[in-house]
């Protein structure tokens, strides 16, 4: 009798198979398909908050106060904040928009830090009148425009300076944000002036040094790296009397897509805080922004298969689900893990999973051992975080639901677009 072999889902607590079945927490995936219909993202609430409860773990173990702030960016479902904002948690926002989401989910304004490199007026009005935490500015021009904004509204704006520290953090180009090549922070040297002149405008007040360096990072050391020269900027700026509350280490840390061995946010923030603390800046906020850590791998991706088809170099798997609903492989040449949400025995070829976008580049995955059949739902792994967020709507596709699993119960927490939701704002015309 043939032995069914089953992939193993490291790094992916809360999903796994029962049988040959694949189950998210108590619920198959079929059942989900079946309700819901595909593509559907689905999440797994107790994943996401044990994956928050690990940070928030790993801050109470040292001496050092740890702000915890989830990067909104990575998913921004209202129910995915929720969760977070009952957990006590603040957020790291990059848009006006995700600040209102942060507020509609029950999340503090007063938690709130404000990244990102293209703050408009209307964007730091909004900020201020709900009352942020703080603005990480990034630009001299950044910092003097809302200078004039808080002036404006009667307000003072409390910054920090966010710091591009040329540390290469061995990741792709395209999440790479702290080489000196990238359009992201403020060089060491231009930050000190830059500190001096924030001394000399009313409306701000700097409170902070912030350096984010990247994205899908999975060794502490360019973390090291990167916080010895914030580090050094700080002493420098204290010297010439500014008074930093906070330091903000930005976010960053990996997760398990294929075979990464990330370090787990334990292994992550304990050298940090020791390097800290052993540099005499122990007696700082320490400001961390983590968000794919938190819900990436709480999230997989269901697709029905639609057709098999093969040609004479390649065979090809066509499912419902394209680019615009995953677009990480198109992007960044990411490779996840596709497993069948029903496994079965049979001789395995390799297929490339395409979907149905105008696009040579609608590829969601290449050269996957499978024993597939038309009608086959596959659930694409590791999708909780960078997915849904950064769905479109492509060929007048609407974008997937997203369904939440609590235990033995799915929720709805975003149906899927209809097509005539996605032109009712428009106009013919006369």
């Amino acid at each position: 009798m043939k032995t069914l072999l089953l992939p193993a889902l490291p790094g992916h607590p809360h999903i796994d198979y029962v049988g040959s079945t694949l189950k998210i927490e108590q619920v198959t995936a079929s059942a989900v398909a079946a309700e819901f219909g595909t593509p559907t993202y689905v999440y797994s609430r107790a994943s996401i908050e044990e994956a928050a409860q690990r940070y928030s773990q790993a801050a109470q173990a040292s001496s050092v106060h740890v702000a915890l702030r989830y990067a909104v960016k990575a998913n921004s479902n209202l129910a995915v904040l929720q969760l977070l904002a009952r957990l006590g948690w603040g957020f790291d926002i990059v848009s006006a928009g995700e600040l209102k989401r942060v507020l509609a989910a029950g999340g503090e304004a007063g938690k709130v830090v404000f990244s990102g490199v293209g703050k408009s007026a209307d964007d730091m009005r909004f900020a201020l009148d709900v009352g942020v935490e703080c603005f990480n500015v990034e630009s001299p021009s950044e910092l003097a425009a809302l200078n004039r904004v808080a002036q404006a509204a009667g307000k003072v704006a409390r910054v920090a300076l966010r710091v591009n520290p040329d540390v290469d953090a061995g990741t792709h180009p395209y999440i790479s944000t702290g080489l000196k090549t990238n359009k992201f922070g403020i060089s060491q040297d231009q930050a000190a002036q830059l500190a001096l002149q924030t001394a000399q405008l009313e409306q701000v007040q700097l409170v902070g040094i912030a350096c984010h360096i990247g994205s899908q990072i999975t060794t502490v050391e360019p973390y090291l790296d990167a916080l010895d020269k914030v580090l050094d900027l700080v002493e420098q700026m204290e010297h010439k009397g500014a008074k930093i509350e906070h330091i903000d280490l930005g976010g960053g840390l990996g997760i398990r897509y294929t075979d990464e061995t990330p370090p787990t946010p334990q292994e992550w923030l304990s050298p940090l805080l020791a390097r800290i603390s052993a540099r005499g800046f122990g007696h700082r906020t320490v400001v961390i922004e983590p968000g794919r850590s938190i819900v990436g791998n709480a999230g997989v991706l269901l697709t029905r298969t639609l057709f098999l088809k093969s040609t004479p170099v390649k065979h090809f798997a066509v499912v419902d689900a394209g680019m615009n609903d995953l677009i990480r492989p198109a992007l960044y040449s990411a490779e996840q893990a596709v497993v069948l949400a029903e496994q079965r025995e049979g001789s395995a070829l390799k297929y490339d999973i395409v979907g149905p976008v105008c696009e040579s580049a609608d590829w969601l995955a290449r050269d996957r051992a499978l024993v597939l059949e038309e009608g086959d739902l596959l659930a694409i792994l590791s999708s909780g975080a960078y997915g849904m967020v950064m769905a479109s709507n492509y060929n007048s596709r609407g974008r997937p639901a997203e369904v939440m699993i609590d235990g033995a119960t799915a929720t709805l927490i975003r149906p899927r677009e209809t097509p005539e939701q996605l032109y009712a704002s428009e106009r013919l015309l006369p």
